[in-house]
């Protein structure tokens, strides 16, 4: 094969795999608009780029119409579209939409005689001055045109819909404003997967002439649905074809948000495996919960670093199953109690049964053995995950009675974020001068020293600290940093100071607000971010040799599904199905001693005898 050709095709193949580019709804070509439930103003609300309306003239009128059977309806091409078109650009002070920079193609497709048509359309709209001299209103032919040497001789307010494949003399071609086609003359795609291989190359080639000539191009018959729509987007088609007004629009105003593109990168910890797998004692446990962590937020993160993920070099991996005691879908109150006693509660429930009624936590085991224990969330300390660890109540959102079980948890490290929401439960009990010094933090928490960064945290043998950052509140994005890996360090060497080990929880939390939001952007930076902590915890692990670490998620949220990606410049598109948790399980890795007990299928529960088993503490079912 010629070199320069082959380099071409590669070229090509590489750009039908990019994202694509920015799209919007002045992409999107409401198709035979005119049998829309409600014609033109459906269209017009989403504020789409171009409307279609397929004309026949008839007994003396200009109808809309699809075949001649329809014209029974009597529907004029004045009544439907000219004079609703009038008042939306007078109510708007000469522009088509509020928005003045938004632009509407009016396309009138011909379906009688061309001639006789269109000299009939122009008579017609002559009569109409606000809609020929509006400068964001562009009328376009399409269907049964003139000879294209007839094209120079029409009024300036009419455009003509070329056909991609045609040739044009330069003076019609000044009048083409778009050059569509059938899609089906060149694929019988079906809409799924993407469009093979050779056909593909042929339509890149014909639309990438289109776009040299300056021209905006258009395919109709071509599959109308979510993938079908991301093909044509990355083949760079200027409009979208659609008979489905509402989804197109959803989809296309979300992209933003469901899309991502990471400029940045790291390189993933390679794991020695030396003791991955081995049956031998487990001094420390290092468990990870990335709040609302499931497979897909997962590969978001994995896409989005370019094909690598720490998390995913970890070789033994199980699945859990995370309803609630009443609910279906769980919420992370009841998740992570879970983790913390192998109990199920209701949702909304930290640290008791479904009852109501206290139960005895992870870190109580912990003391018996003298293992010391640390939480650190990028989170509120007072949120359901870290509380879930050190508290007991049926509400989880009651942060004045979780402070006061703080002082009597049997923890001796808590790190995040929450100095308003402790200042207001200060303020409420009126019990303090100054809600926001420090002393009045220490009233809270007599037992715990508490400061304001992770730098704070000194080395004194026997200290309890409570470390409350307000940057640990911040999104990766928007400020946080590095936050999150800097307080696992430094965790992880205040504990490990302690002969009898240490367990500590570090929460991504923010991953569950990405998903709340419906943002990839915010789901994919939170995973990578989190996944960077866990690579440290895989060295450390590696380095000590008695150290289990645990990847898990209390839930998944936002039913994220991945519906584009290109490993190469960590470009990832997705789709939500909810704002909210889903039930799905979510994946439980493990590495390093013991990490062989997490493999399979289990309860949410599972993960706390699991992991009192990998500590050899004797806990009765």
């Amino acid at each position: 094969m010629n070199k320069l050709l082959f380099t071409l095709l590669i070229v090509l193949r590489t750009t039908a795999f990019s994202q694509p580019a920015n799209y919007t709804v002045a992409n999107a070509h409401s198709h035979n608009d005119y049998e829309q439930p409600v014609p033109l103003l459906t269209a017009y609300n989403e504020t789409f780029g171009s409307i279609e309306a397929d004309i026949f003239w008839y007994n003396g009128e200009i109808l809309v119409a699809h075949s001649e059977k329809e014209l029974a309806l009597h529907r004029t091409l004045e009544d439907m579209y000219l004079k609703p078109l009038q008042s939306f650009i007078e109510k708007n002070k000469g522009h088509i939409y509020a928005d003045a920079a938004r632009h509407l193609q009016f396309m009138i497709d011909i379906k009688t005689d061309s001639v006789t048509t269109l000299n009939k359309l122009v008579e017609l709209l002559r009569k109409y001055p606000v809609l020929t001299q509006c400068s964001t209103l562009q009328i376009a032919i399409s269907g049964n045109r003139p000879e294209v040497s007839a094209y120079a001789s029409y009024p300036s307010f009419i455009w003509f819909d070329g056909e991609l494949q045609k040739e044009y003399p330069a003076a019609a071609l000044a009048r083409v404003v778009m050059l569509s086609a059938d899609l089906k003359k060149y694929t019988m795609w079906n809409g799924k997967g993407i469009i093979p291989s050779p056909q593909w190359d042929t339509l890149q080639k014909l639309v990438s002439h289109a776009h040299a000539l300056n021209k905006r191009v258009r395919f109709w018959g071509a599959p109308d649905f979510t993938n079908a729509w991301i093909q044509l987007m990355r083949l760079q088609v200027d409009y979208i074809n659609t008979d489905s007004i509402k989804a197109l629009s959803d989809f296309l105003r979300k992209m933003p948000s469901n899309s991502f593109k990471n400029k940045t990168g790291y390189k993933p910890y390679q794991p020695t495996f030396l003791h991955d797998g081995v049956d031998k004692p487990v001094k420390n446990i290092l468990l990870f919960i990335g709040d609302g962590t499931g497979l897909a937020q997962l590969y978001a993160g994995y896409t989005a670093n370019k094909g690598a993920l720490n998390v995913f070099n970890m070789r033994n991996i199980g699945f859990s199953k995370t309803s609630s005691y009443d609910c279906y879908v769980t919420d992370s109150a009841p998740g992570s109690t879970a983790f913390a006693s192998g109990e199920k509660t209701n949702n909304r429930h930290v640290g008791v049964d479904h009852t109501g009624v206290a139960i005895p936590l992870l870190p109580v085991f912990l003391k018996t053995k003298n293992i010391k224990t640390g939480l650190v969330t990028c989170g509120d300390i007072t949120d359901a995950t870290p509380a879930d660890f050190y508290a007991h109540q049926t509400d989880r959102e009651n942060s004045i009675a979780i402070i006061h079980d703080l002082k009597k948890a049997d923890i001796d490290l808590l790190m995040g974020s929450g100095r308003e929401s402790l200042a207001n439960v200060a303020l409420l009990e009126g019990n303090v001068k100054d809600a926001g010094s420090d002393s009045a933090f220490q009233e809270l928490s007599p037992e715990f020293t508490v400061v304001h960064s992770v730098d704070s945290v000194k080395d004194v043998p026997g200290k309890k600290w409570v470390v409350v950052d307000p940057k640990a509140g911040l999104p990766v994005l928007r400020g946080r940093e590095h936050w999150l890996e800097q307080a696992f360090s430094k965790a992880v060497k205040t504990l490990s100071r302690n002969k009898a080990g240490f367990f500590l929880m570090t929460e991504g939390a923010q991953v569950d607000y990405g998903g709340h939001a419906n943002d990839l952007s915010y789901v994919a930076s939170e995973v990578m971010d989190f996944d960077q902590v866990i690579g440290k915890a895989m060295q450390f692990a590696d380095a000590d040799g008695q150290t289990l670490v645990i990847v898990t998620a209390d839930h998944e949220t936002g039913g994220l599904s991945l519906l584009a990606g290109d490993y190469s410049n960590g470009y990832v598109s997705g789709n939500f199905s909810t704002n909210d948790h889903t039930a799905t399980p979510v994946p439980v890795f493990a590495y390093g001693p013991q990490s062989f007990r997490f493999r399979g299928v289990y309860e949410n529960t599972e993960l706390f005898y699991r992991m009192m088993a990998a500590l050899n503490i004797p806990i009765r079912k």
